[in-house]
């Protein structure tokens, strides 16, 4: 082709002295020519084309990898194949010029390979999140190590190009400065332990409902970062906790509860100490109308007459022989309640139980599931449980026991 533009430029007039100069000229215009119409054909026809068949395809993958931008990326390298081909026969009388060029172009083929692989991860990222069996793993860690990886290597192969050494000595290089390296990078190197070790050991996933008292943290997890969690409140606050906090200190995991289908109920009743007493005849015989105790009662009776006529109890003094109390008889009744509860899961542990009086009277504390974990079913179940039981505590003979108030205070001096 120089031999031809010799011609033609000779031919036309130009002396011989300028005729190496302007077909140099041309021949550096018809390679940046080429290589721009290059990049219009990648974008233009070829990028046009493959949008076109991943709209017709019935697949949503080539659409996500489309969307992603992983084909822009790859036309970009059109115009660097056909400097990289044509830069030996522009400039082979520029041998050192030829090997700079080489140099930009290898730089610059890495950098578009580093987009490529950066928009495929953010492409694998995007069908995680529609894959249901994998949307709630911390699959965003993983991209982000692989970039991390791909910006690793790339940055020592560019040191490699630029400084012409091995990646080997660029590698050993930086090692000598791994110290410094390991300081300055320390939460992120913590971090991606912390991250790997949470993914392999399923200590935590998207959507977790956790408790970490010491960031103050409550809710659901929104997002697990290869450096941070973000866990958003439920008074709709986002927490932003190191990932490796997560390993260090302790936190709560409500997963075992939410795929357990019940959600625990652990609250107490407290009875005034000085309600609670022996049932008289009476008492029973009003407690027998309760159709939960009805059969109780009676069998409990003939059971404690029974054994106070074998040990000839004297039944002048209560204290002799067995008696039912209000309190025990009330016990049994709450649990009767929870068990006929339709709320209240019964494959599940299910009792009322008595804790250590106290200052503030004798805890009966309710312990059951509900049959569902979300939250204001929830806190509506366990309220009509503790409604009816306070309600209902009076019709024992019993009191719930309550602190003193200024209202208190008030009757009792003008009482006197």
């Amino acid at each position: 082709m120089n031999h031809w533009m010799s011609d033609w430029l000779i031919g036309i007039g130009l002396s011989t002295e300028m005729v190496p100069t302007v077909a140099f000229g041309f021949d550096v215009f018809i390679l940046i020519f080429v290589a721009l119409l290059a990049d219009i054909v990648a974008k233009g026809l070829v990028l046009r084309g493959i949008e076109k068949a991943v709209k017709k395809s019935r697949s949503t993958l080539d659409d996500i990898f489309f969307d992603k931008k992983v084909f822009d990326a790859l036309a970009h390298l059109a115009p660097a194949i056909v400097i990289e081909l044509g830069a030996p026969f522009v400039f082979e009388n520029y041998p050192s010029f030829i090997n700079g060029l080489s140099r930009f172009i290898q730089l610059y083929t890495i950098v578009i390979v580093v987009w490529v692989i950066s928009s495929f991860l953010d492409a694998l990222l995007e069908l995680s999140h529609r894959n249901p069996y994998l949307k709630d793993k911390p699959m965003l860690s993983y991209v982000q190590l692989g970039k991390l990886i791909s910006y690793c290597l790339a940055g020592v192969m560019m040191f490699s190009i630029m400084f012409s050494k091995s990646p080997a000595v660029v590698l050993s290089a930086f090692g000598a400065a791994g110290a410094v390296l390991i300081f300055v990078f320390k939460d992120t190197i913590l971090g991606l332990v912390a991250s790997i070790q949470i993914s392999v050991n399923d200590t935590l996933r998207v959507g977790d409902w956790v408790s970490m008292e010491k960031f103050n943290a409550d809710g659901d997890v929104i997002k697990i970062t290869l450096n941070t969690i973000e866990v958003q409140n439920w008074d709709k606050t986002i927490s932003t906790i190191p990932a490796y906090a997560f390993v260090s200190d302790s936190f709560k995991n409500w997963r075992g509860m939410s795929e357990s289908g019940g959600r625990r109920i652990k609250r107490s009743v407290n009875i005034s100490l000085s309600s609670v007493k022996f049932c008289n005849q009476e008492m029973l015989n009003q407690f027998k109308k309760f159709q939960l105790l009805e059969d109780y009662i009676s069998s409990r009776s003939e059971e404690v007459s029974k054994y106070n006529e074998d040990q000839k109890a004297d039944k002048t003094f209560p204290l002799n022989g067995r008696h039912l109390t209000n309190i025990g008889i009330f016990r049994v009744y709450a649990e009767r309640y929870l068990q006929a509860n339709t709320n209240i899961r019964k494959d599940m542990t299910c009792m009322v139980r008595q804790q250590a009086p106290s200052e503030v009277g004798i805890p009966l504390e309710v312990y059951c599931f509900t049959n569902t974990i979300e939250w204001i079913p929830y806190e509506n179940i366990q309220s009509d449980i503790f409604d009816h039981l306070i309600a209902t505590a009076s019709l024992f003979e019993l009191e719930v026991f309550q602190s003193p108030s200024g209202a208190d205070f008030g009757q009792l001096n003008s009482s006197n």
